[in-house]
């Protein structure tokens, strides 16, 4: 499983964080997101610390600001609904200026927004930082059951070529002339989704004849496995350990 497919996340760097071992990054931001997500609804200033220790993984990485603004087009959904919610919700309401919100609707649009945005930075961090093939060995090292990390595994290595034959019959179409302006585009469009999916599923087919062949018996080898120290651990697990003591001071306050 080559790092050079499927992972068009992953950032070349020797950051501290790139340096860090698969496995421990992805324990680390398991932890995290729990964590942040564990904080009760109205403690923003807390869940605004999280935000902060995101942030600084993220500028740990050396990714650069545009890379990482542009994955963030991700968390666009969360956004929207956050802002909608204090306007849709019920309860108590509140005057902000010319408007009239929910208090509910306001912390839950809060919270969401900070939340999202906290989760997304550190996803974006840790793929930026660790290629689809140290994914893949990382989740094997984890003992995650053989039969999800190869479905996992292929999914990053094809989705990038499924993806170019797409780009490529949309190519072809319009050099045709083709635009899809109506519904009696349709068909068109259907059945070239049809011809991608039958391309794809006869190249998965060939695929897994030839890894067969190569004596391929359901679990990919590990010829380097992942090692960790304390150290490692330490550092990985860092801002799982600032989250721990921001929510046993949330809740304890």
């Amino acid at each position: 499983m080559g790092s050079g497919h499927g992972s068009h996340l992953h950032v070349e760097g020797d950051s501290p964080v790139h340096r860090l071992p698969a496995h421990t990054k992805l324990v680390g931001l398991v932890v995290f997101v729990l964590l942040v997500v564990a904080l009760p609804r109205e403690a923003h200033l807390l869940r605004l610390t999280m935000l902060l220790v995101a942030l600084g993984v993220v500028a740990a990485t050396r990714v650069p600001a545009r890379h990482v603004l542009g994955r963030l087009v991700v968390e666009v959904p969360f956004v929207v609904f956050a802002l909608l919610l204090p306007f849709i919700a019920t309860g108590p309401r509140r005057t902000l200026g010319p408007l009239t919100v929910s208090r509910d609707g306001l912390d839950a649009g809060l919270a969401l927004l900070v939340t999202a945005t906290t989760s997304v930075l550190m996803a974006i961090a840790f793929a930026t930082t660790t290629s689809s093939r140290d994914l893949v060995r990382a989740l094997q090292h984890l003992r995650v059951p053989d039969r999800l990390v190869q479905i996992l595994a292929f999914m990053v290595r094809y989705l990038g070529v499924v993806g170019s034959q797409a780009q490529r019959m949309k190519v072809a179409r319009d050099s045709r002339a083709f635009r899809p302006r109506s519904l009696g585009s349709w068909p068109v469009l259907a059945s070239s989704a049809g011809s991608l999916f039958i391309r794809s599923y006869e190249r998965g087919e060939r695929v897994h004849l030839a890894m067969l062949s190569r004596g391929y018996s359901g679990r990919m080898p590990v010829t380097d496995p992942l090692r960790a120290d304390a150290a490692d651990w330490a550092r990985a697990l860092l801002p799982a350990v600032v989250a721990t003591v921001t929510l046993v001071v949330g809740y304890a306050g």
